[in-house]
This record gives structure tokens, C-alpha cells and sequence, in this order.
């Protein structure tokens, strides 16, 4: 496969879920925050704006910017729109990869942006929206794209992504912790449900916490995330050796998984923000992993002169 090709799959697969992503950390907070004091507001929008790696662009900077800058820009990747967008134009630039299934949809959903601005269905009905457009492409990607090398890079991108956010989700908890309660949290990941399953009569921000970052088998839960990305790196790569690992992504996705699994503590909340550090780090230096040994092919393909 075209290491561009590939790239484009990744990126698709991160895109998708950043969107789907956000749009879940803002739904769960656009609440809480309109009832916040004018004051109160302002500095929570900048702390909740940091969390998602972002910086505000001037000083007065309150709950109006922080919606234009997670989910109405078109041209930042930190935003819906912006994440929508590139991952349309990254599946045009693998158009004869993908298929016409998940083409159409992406072509859709970016048309589908300006018919769903703030001022024609509001940012609560825009989020829920986007939710939905996000599944239908997801959908279409896992059962109209073979699992092929396509469709593992395309799914490693999601899966590393999918851990980032939901890091990011739990991370927002410490800025908006006064009235956000677990349920609301639980409900943001998709996870009320499962988690009632699950525990059934134990309930807790213990016990909440514990199942987004460690549960198994719940497909939103961080380290369900890092067994994915774990296993299409092992897929793309299978060469094995007597010890150790030469795949770094492989290396840094595995040591962040095991490091959750195996590590016990009798307070997870006061350590979940080292951990939720820890992942976030983890997932950056993976993708910059993987650009080197299966995108960046400039350096390897550069012509080297004679040397007399």
C-alpha cells in the first residue's frame, strides 16, 4: 500500500473520532456551563479549552468562543467541523480506496455542516447530529471496507483517537467537577447502560472511573482502545522476534495498556489525572511512531549525491 494512501487512512480514523468525540465532551457540558456565573464561565471555558489541547486566541474568551473553537471552525482539527472536514479531504485523496459507501457519507456530513450551524438548530442539537453521522460513517467503514491493510490503519487511527478522548473526557471532570455527576459522565461515553450492567447495585465515582479506563469490554473504555490500536499494529506488522518489540508504536501502546491493567491502587481518583496524562502521552508518541515507520518516506527516498 501507498504510504499516503495509508496515511490517509489513519488520519480518517482519528478525524471521525475526534468529532464523534468532542461533540460527546461537549454535550455533557453545555449545560453546566450555561448556568455558571459570567465570571465562572469564562474560566472554566479556558480550562475546558486546554484540556482539549487548545489555547484561547484573546483574552476575552468565554462560552461563545469556546463553542466556536470545539465545534463550529472549519479550520481547526481541534473542532468538529474542522475534524469533519479533514477527514473528508483525506478520503478524496484516497478516493480508490474507500468505499462508495463511506465517501458518500463523509461527502454528506460536511455538506451537512452549514445546514446545522448554531443558529439553525443550536449547538445541543448539532452535537446529537453529529453523533449520529459519526456511527453511520464508522458503520460504513467496518462493514463496507475490507479488513484488509486499509481498513487496520484506518481502524488504528480510531482506536489510538478513541483513547485520547476519552482521557480527555475524563480529565474534563476535574474542571467541571462541582454539579457533574458520574451519571452524566457514564452517559457522555455511551457507557450508563453497560456500567448498570456491569456493577449493577455498586455504584460510585470509583467504580464509574474504573470501568471507562479499565473495563475489557466496553469498546469506549481506554484500555479496550489500546488492546485495538495493540492488535492492527501486530496485524500490520506480524515479524516476530526472540525479544523485545523493533515496532515502537507497538512498544509505546503496549506499555500504556499493561500499565493500566496491572497497576492497582486503593484511590484511583486522586491518581486518574497522572494516568490520563500518561495515556494522552502515550497516544502522541504512538502516532509520532507510526509516521516514521509507515508514512514519512521522504528522508528514506532522498537522493544522496556523490561524494568526491
Amino acid at each position: 500500500m501507498l504510504s499516503r494512501i495509508a496515511e490517509s487512512l489513519f488520519w480518517i480514523g482519528r478525524y471521525v473520532e475526534r468529532a464523534d468525540g468532542t461533540a460527546r465532551i461537549l454535550d455533557v457540558h453545555l449545560e453546566r456551563l450555561n448556568h455558571l456565573p459570567t465570571e465562572e464561565r469564562r474560566s472554566v471555558a479556558r480550562e475546558l479549552l486546554a484540556v482539549m489541547g487548545a489555547r484561547p486566541q484573546s483574552e476575552d474568551f468565554g462560552l461563545e468562543e469556546l463553542l466556536h473553537a470545539l465545534a463550529y471552525d472549519k479550520h481547526s482539527a481541534t473542532s468538529i467541523a474542522g475534524s469533519l472536514g479533514a477527514a473528508r479531504e483525506n478520503a478524496r485523496r484516497a478516493r480508490e480506496t474507500v468505499s462508495s459507501g463511506l465517501w458518500e457519507s463523509l461527502n454528506t456530513t460536511y455538506y451537512g455542516l452549514n445546514q446545522h450551524r448554531k443558529d439553525v438548530v443550536g449547538t445541543y442539537r448539532y452535537c446529537h447530529w453529529v453523533l449520529e453521522r459519526t456511527a453511520m460513517v464508522s458503520g460504513l467503514a467496518d462493514t463496507t471496507v475490507s479488513h484488509d491493510d486499509s481498513w487496520l490503519f484506518l481502524a488504528l487511527g480510531r482506536s489510538l483517537e478513541r483513547a485520547d478522548m476519552t482521557a480527555r473526557m475524563l480529565s474534563t471532570r476535574d474542571v467541571l467537577s462541582a454539579g457533574m455527576s458520574w451519571v452524566n459522565m457514564l452517559r457522555c461515553a455511551g457507557a450508563y447502560e453497560s456500567f448498570l450492567r456491569t456493577r449493577r447495585a455498586a455504584f460510585g465515582d470509583q467504580h464509574a472511573a474504573e470501568f471507562l479506563l479499565l473495563d475489557r469490554l466496553f469498546p469506549r473504555s481506554i484500555v479496550y482502545a489500546l488492546r485495538d490500536a495493540d492488535e492492527c499494529l501486530a496485524k500490520l506488522d506480524p515479524s516476530a522476534q526472540r525479544v523485545g518489540f523493533i515496532n515502537d508504536a507497538r512498544r509505546i501502546v503496549g506499555q500504556a495498556r499493561t500499565f493500566l491493567e496491572f497497576h492497582r491502587t486503593d484511590d484511583l481518583m486522586s491518581e486518574l489525572p497522572e494516568h490520563m496524562e500518561r495515556v494522552q502521552k502515550a497516544v502522541s508518541q504512538a502516532s509520532d511512531a507510526i509516521s516514521r515507520k509507515y508514512f514519512n518516506q521522504a528522508d528514506e527516498l532522498a537522493w544522496v549525491g556523490e561524494v568526491s
